[in-house]
């Protein structure tokens, strides 16, 4: 009954949270003789989003402390939401393509459809390759500084077509932002695509011309893009693609190449994220680039992931609030987080869901605007991968059988991407 009554609270709340624009023009608000629908998401039962009725407000005196009560102060408002989404990456492309037309279009529905879905409004997907792609690929030939090489070809057996009709299914609009996970190899100082290594300073202005060249081709391919950040996980030597960048290397590579790049290209209006990586460092990275004015001009948010528990260590929410509080005009986004360590006996595990949770209540709270789960959709085996790096998603298929199966991580993100709230 505790879980029950837990989740019914939160719609309660969402509802009333709804209700907040209309009621801020009135004088005194009362939610008495208002009705919520209650939906409910419950362990060891097969209650899944599961329509549990409909509740009237009623007045209520001064409760007491063993009642379970949510108070909501319409007069208080805080961020406005920009959207929930996931990650639409090669990987999530390739194990699309793999299954039937029926069980294509279940998926699509379940995630962008406003009315028989979650929702999801918001979106990342890679330029070039990443851990979850099947190979290591690029752009650009060897040594081509002046980029004439350029050709997304490879995005369009799977990728593309693949964006294209999620953005269809969100009826036509889908913020989308891109990440590069490493410049092509001959472009670093370790000369390898994998394994960290820094940008090579000559190459500075190539590389920021690149996402130019990656922005205008996805746009001309049907692709619009709404932002893009500068670097995946810039402290991070992975075994897969990464590239290194010090908060001064950062904030460097945006005042002087990327920023006036994108101005000069007609392209300002594009969304700039930086550090994209876990909360740990994120105060240290956003006061290292924000406090320089010529940076800052052209910086729209700060990016976090929730990885910094592989210290054993818990989430630093207060990072989060930390940068709120110190730079209030700049936007905080979730851009990537995942369960780690793919087991296919562990689909059901109710703790994939109780993280999603738990990060995305304490990520609203601490100011975040937007929140992007990583891989919308991975195979039997948590990829494909590269690397050998399996992950779980919210959904997984089974290529070979065609059987989809809904973690609960689906639906806990989908109480809070789910826009049938706005009609409460």
């Amino acid at each position: 009954m505790k879980r029950t009554i837990t989740v019914a609270c939160i719609m309660l709340a969402g509802s009333l949270l709804a209700l907040n624009a209309s009621a801020q023009k009135k004088a005194t608000y009362s939610a008495k003789s208002k009705s919520v629908k209650v939906y409910v998401t419950e362990k060891g039962t097969d209650n899944r989003m599961t329509a549990a009725g409909t509740l009237t407000f009623e007045a209520k005196p001064q409760p007491v402390e063993t009642e379970v009560a949510v108070f909501v102060d319409p007069s208080k408002t805080f961020q406005t939401m920009l959207g929930i989404g996931g990650a639409l990456t090669d990987a999530s492309a390739e194990t699309f393509y793999k299954l039937p037309k029926d069980k294509q279009q279940e998926i699509l529905t379940a995630y962008y459809s406003k009315t028989k879905g979650i929702g999801y409004s918001f979106g990342r997907t890679n330029i070039q390759s990443c851990d979850f792609s099947s190979d290591s690929y690029s752009y650009i030939k060897e040594g081509d500084k002046a980029l004439k090489t350029f050709d997304i070809s490879h995005d369009e057996k799977y990728r593309i077509p693949f964006i294209k009709e999620v953005i269809a299914s969100a009826g036509g609009k889908l913020n989308l932002f891109v990440s590069p996970w490493s410049p092509p190899g001959w472009m670093k100082t370790n000369n390898d695509v994998l394994h960290g290594g820094h940008l090579k300073k000559e190459d500075d202005q190539s590389w920021a011309n690149f996402y130019v060249k990656f922005i205008n081709a996805y746009e001309k391919a049907g692709i619009p893009i709404w932002g893009l950040s500068v670097q995946n996980e810039p402290m991070a030597t992975q075994t897969w693609e990464s590239c290194i960048y010090t908060a001064e290397e950062e904030r460097d590579f945006v005042k002087n190449y990327l920023g006036p790049t994108l101005q000069k290209s007609g392209l300002s209006g594009k969304k700039l994220i930086v550090w994209d990586h876990n909360r740990d460092l994120m105060y240290q990275r956003a006061s290292t680039i924000l406090e320089d004015p010529g940076a800052a001009k052209y910086v729209w948010g700060v990016g976090y992931h929730w990885y910094e528990t592989w210290t054993h260590a818990g989430m630093n929410f207060e990072n989060e609030r930390l940068v709120h509080q110190t730079f209030p005009n700049i936007n905080l986004v979730f851009t990537e987080g995942c369960p780690e360590g793919f087991d296919p006996n562990k689909l059901d595990d109710w703790s994939l869901g109780e993280k999603y949770g738990y990060s995305m209540i304490n990520d609203f709270n601490a100011g975040t605007v937007a929140w992007t789960d990583w891989n919308v959709l991975l195979d039997e085996k948590g990829g494909p991968n590269h690397v050998g790096n399996f992950c779980f998603a919210p959904v997984h298929a089974d290529t070979q059988t065609g059987k989809i199966t809904y973690t609960n991580s689906y639906y806990y993100i989908g109480y809070f991407s789910w826009r049938d709230l706005q009609q409460f």
